[in-house]
């Protein structure tokens, strides 16, 4: 692989506020964003990807591709708990495989946004109805996720106490889900009006809060590392090894559909991040029984990291050494 592509990922300012955030840690600085800012970078970050996707997919329009695309991540959304659940079942029980599965086959906006400001920095072109795939595949692997509990939990009396229009509530009306799809259809009803009425507070501010957003995150994530240790060889392989199996198969799915390159590098981002907020708290809410400090620590301190430094530039040779 063309190591221009790592640095170039790397030397991306966002990222290395990330490595500032997980050094703080390490050196034990008493660097800390303080607790209600995060949450507000993250509704931010959500809000003006939603708005943007929404202000493109006025401009392209709902096509043969924008459909294929959407039923593409309905279906990875779907699949991936499917077959990573067997897999962690080798070594877990039925609740944390669960747990750990909805994780895997939900996504990271943030790495979506970080895919995103990759390709800007390369000059390649990517269509802003990827939002609507970003949107779409929250919602599914939390539902995939229960059922899997349901289907397989040793308790059946117990399995049945979920109460699904919670679990259905906590699937598609959470707040991240919420705010990207409400921010989607907003983008679509004002369209080019309403993105020169808010571009300088959804553009010119974003790769600013997304830098701050991403120090915050290396901050959370060097503290979990030390959770690594309840998990294993396994879970940490676990951690590394899916993320570039999803994103093997969300290439040739790509190639099959005839997305350009700067769509298959996100298409292929979606299908290999892991979820480490909307999820998280579901799972929290419907399955207690599973060991949170599993499902976070991998997504957030092995996964998240391994795609924004290593994934991003990995998936992006693949996809050009197929596309050429």
């Amino acid at each position: 692989m063309n190591t221009s592509l790592i640095l170039s990922n790397i030397l991306n300012p966002p990222v290395l506020f990330f490595f500032l955030g997980m050094l703080a840690i390490f050196v034990k600085s008493d660097l800390e964003i303080p607790a209600p800012l995060p949450k507000l970078f993250s509704l931010y970050l959500l809000f003006a990807i939603g708005f943007k996707g929404g202000v493109e997919l006025v401009k392209s329009g709902v096509d043969q591709a924008v459909i294929l695309t959407i039923l593409a991540s309905i279906l990875m959304a779907c699949v991936v708990p499917l077959y990573t659940f067997f897999i962690l079942r080798l070594k877990l029980d039925a609740y944390n495989a669960a747990a750990i599965a909805a994780t895997y086959g939900s996504i990271s906006a943030v790495t979506f946004i970080t895919a995103g400001s990759f390709l800007q920095q390369l000059d390649i072109a990517f269509d802003g109805y990827m939002v609507a795939a970003l949107a779409l595949m929250e919602s599914p692997a939390i539902i995939v996720g229960l059922i899997l509990v349901k289907l397989f939990t040793a308790n059946q009396s117990e399995s049945q106490e979920f109460n699904w229009s919670e679990v259905l509530r906590e699937a598609f009306l959470n707040s991240s889900v919420f705010l990207l799809v409400g921010s989607l259809l907003i983008g679509v009803l004002t369209g080019e009006h309403g993105w020169e009425v808010l571009k300088p507070f959804s553009q010119d501010m974003f790769y600013g809060v997304l830098t701050f957003f991403l120090l915050d995150m290396g901050l959370v994530a060097a503290r979990r590392i030390k959770d690594l240790e309840k998990t294993g060889i396994f879970l940490i392989g676990f951690a590394i090894l899916i993320p570039i199996l999803n994103a093997g198969i969300g290439l040739l799915i790509a190639k099959l559909i005839g997305m350009s390159q700067g769509d298959s590098l996100l298409f292929c981002v979606l299908c290999a991040s892991a979820s480490y907020i909307a999820v998280p708290a579901a799972m929290r809410l419907t399955v207690p029984e599973a060991n949170p400090s599993l499902y976070v620590s991998t997504a957030l301190a092995v996964t998240f990291p391994f795609n924004i430094i290593i994934g991003i530039p990995l998936y992006l040779y693949g996809i050009n050494f197929f596309w050429s």
